[in-house]
């Protein structure tokens, strides 16, 4: 009961940012969204989740701070219910709400805190958290060079932290501050293209995620524990879809980006193209497993998911792409 009242709340205070009518409602609508989310991320009752819980707070207090101390020069100044912004400002709330997101050089809280999450958790922390400062930084105006220097930061930081880990918690963190760069990119571009980039993340995301529960595995060398081809296949297919590897699905939104940012940004596009090849490498640690002989004995049990899940999660990531891309041209 108590998780729903807190999910309730989660899901009214990212509707409240979004659809606010001035800066003071976006800021109570973020407010809304912290308080209701670490209690969730503290329910597994363990010490790790209660440290990640208050390492979060902290961060997003600070990020709040900044936040609000922008909005209380902003009411000097003008009215808090303008949204005409004059520098310094744009700077200020711009880098308050790339500290919410997660987004590099101020990532360093994000992969602590999505290692002692549990996998549902730590999904949420990856797509539903970014809704609410991704719209709000739709709204506010972006210096080019805070936002390129953010862009590049976050895929070169997310591919070179995430190429030693062992953790798939870490791994996954990084592998979203690189997709958060990507999709930071588009926000200057249409906003339907964040849109689109963000739901077919989130679905990649659900489905990766649904394998790691269901087998309970958190670090590479586990990967070495399965032995059931259906298995093997459905987490090949999903994690070089997150690589954004052709044909699976999330190569789509990367080409839509490209495609968008080469007409005027050609210098910008190629550098996001050259910086995610490091992130392939750790893609690609992860799925050695798979394409070698060694397996080890299992104690998972295989029949936890039903084998019509595991095909659809393996199609998904192959017909997907084809189906979007006449839907696109078709529209």
């Amino acid at each position: 009961m108590n998780k729903m009242i807190f999910l309730t709340t989660l899901v009214l205070g990212t509707g409240i940012s979004i659809s606010a009518q001035s800066w003071m409602g976006l800021w109570m609508g973020l407010e809304m969204n912290l308080l209701s989310i670490v209690p969730l991320m503290n329910s597994s009752k363990n010490m790790l989740a209660s440290e990640c819980s208050l390492k979060y707070f902290f961060t997003q207090a600070i990020a709040s701070t900044v936040l609000i101390y922008s909005l209380i020069i902003l009411s000097l100044k003008n009215n808090m219910n303008s949204w005409i912004l004059t520098p310094p400002l744009p700077i200020i709330m711009d880098i308050s709400l790339f500290m919410k997101m997660g987004a590099a050089p101020l990532h360093f809280w994000f992969p602590e805190v999505m290692e002692g999450l549990s996998w549902m958790n730590a999904l949420v922390m990856m797509t539903w958290q970014k809704i609410a400062p991704l719209m709000a930084l739709f709204n506010v105006p972006k210096p080019p060079f805070l936002i390129q220097a953010t862009i590049i930061m976050s895929i070169l930081i997310g591919g070179l932290m995430g190429i030693n880990q062992t953790s798939m918690r870490k791994i996954l963190a990084y592998s979203s501050i690189t997709h958060l760069g990507w999709m930071i990119s588009t926000l200057s571009l249409n906003l339907s293209l964040t849109l689109n980039y963000f739901m077919i993340y989130s679905l990649i995301s659900l489905n990766l995620i649904m394998i790691l529960k269901t087998l309970n595995l958190f670090h590479i060398q586990q990967l070495f524990t399965i032995n059931n081809n259906l298995m093997k296949i459905s987490f090949l297919s999903n994690f070089l879809s997150m690589g954004g590897v052709p044909p699976f699905l999330g190569f789509l939104p990367k080409w839509m980006v490209l495609n968008s940012l080469a007409k005027n940004h050609l210098n910008l596009s190629l550098m996001m193209v050259v910086l995610t090849l490091v992130t392939l490498y750790f893609y690609t640690r992860c799925i050695i497993p798979f394409l070698t002989l060694e397996t080890s004995e299992t104690k998972y049990n295989w029949k936890k998911m039903p084998n019509f899940l595991m095909w659809w999660m393996n199609w998904f990531n192959i017909l997907a792409l084809i189906l979007c891309t006449v839907w696109f041209n078709l529209t």
